[in-house]
């Protein structure tokens, strides 16, 4: 079986003009979520948008048997004033993705979106997460900045400003998947602005204690741990100095595969290990473009990861299965 853990829902329109309502009335008009059917959440999951077709038929023709989906990272809005629209968009986000695993079932696991409000306390989000997991959902995105790159800078990883969380999610046995939301920079539009959070993301969780204080929290880190396995000979050099090895402590959390260059993954894979790397292509998405060097779209990565010849069929199984059984606990 092949599980992409790294999906977004592909909703109704309705979802869209809704954000655009709460951010021009600013609540005043009160929350008001549109009627959405049965049949436009049907109809959303399978039109053409990002991709040469829609979602549901991007996966069967790449291959992939069940997809892990959560909100869209760049619309999650969680800098927005005030902090109800927040909770708001993200609440009937879930409930749309909830509704998407219902209608399609066994193909899609649902990942919960939090109400990350910037500047609030952490445990504003915690009655989402206990409302997501009662409806099934199996994981939860974290932004780690939840500013968007507006110039505030939220606290790092292993601050205590984060522990109610993931003493929260160590509780619920739920994994947290980060991955950053929008940005408000020009000079670091999100896409890139992704990257750059992820690799402070993983640079400061593995210089910090949270690991020691929660030995059972399950991270994954989005885009193949951003900058890190790139750099990591200069990170391996300064922890060194130090008496430390920055290459097992990046092998506390997991990561995705959702890289579109077969040097990339190798180096991904080599860097932290299989059994630290779980099968992620976010597609349909931004890599579903085709690659004129290879013909194929850049987010169909499993026939890569299939042709490297140094992986044992075990190891691959690991990577497109059976680490993410383990990581959402899985049973499929």
């Amino acid at each position: 079986m092949i599980i992409d853990c790294h999906g977004h829902v592909s909703p109704p329109a309705d979802l869209w003009v809704y954000k655009a309502n709460l951010l021009s009335h600013l609540g005043a008009h009160g929350r008001r979520m549109p009627e959405v059917s049965d049949e436009d959440i049907l109809r959303s999951a399978n039109k053409k948008e990002m991709a040469p077709c829609g979602h549901v038929d991007m996966l069967d023709r790449v291959g992939t048997d069940m997809q892990m989906i959560s909100p869209r990272p760049f619309q999650m809005m969680h800098s927005a004033k005030p902090g109800k629209l927040v909770h708001w968009f993200t609440e009937e986000t879930n409930n749309i993705i909830a509704r998407t695993v219902k209608l399609i079932p066994g193909r899609f696991v649902p990942v919960a979106g939090l109400p990350q409000v910037a500047g609030d306390p952490i445990e504003g989000v915690l009655p989402e997460l206990e409302r997501c997991v009662q409806m099934g959902f199996r994981g939860a995105l974290l932004n780690p900045d939840p500013f968007e790159n507006t110039g505030t800078e939220a606290p790092p990883l292993g601050d205590r400003y984060w522990y109610p969380l993931y003493e929260k999610l160590c509780e619920l046995d739920v994994p947290m998947h980060i991955h950053a939301t929008g940005s408000h920079s020009p000079r670091s539009p999100y896409t890139l602005h992704f990257i750059n959070e992820e690799s402070i993301a993983v640079y400061g969780l593995v210089h910090s204690d949270v690991f020691k204080d929660f030995p059972h929290l399950k991270v994954i880190c989005s885009h193949g741990g951003g900058s890190i396995p790139y750099q990591i000979g200069r990170f391996q050099s300064s922890a060194g100095r130090r008496g430390l090895d920055f290459l097992d402590g990046m092998r506390n959390l997991y990561y995705d595969t959702v890289l579109y260059t077969e040097e990339s993954l190798r180096l991904l894979i080599k860097t932290v290990g299989a059994d630290r790397c779980l099968f992620g292509s976010e597609c349909p998405g931004v890599g579903s473009t085709i690659d004129p060097s290879t013909g194929r779209l850049r987010d169909d990565v499993r026939p890569v990861i299939e042709s490297f010849d140094w992986l044992s069929a075990d190891e691959k199984r690991m990577i497109f299965e059976g680490n993410a059984r383990h990581v959402f606990g899985l049973k499929v």
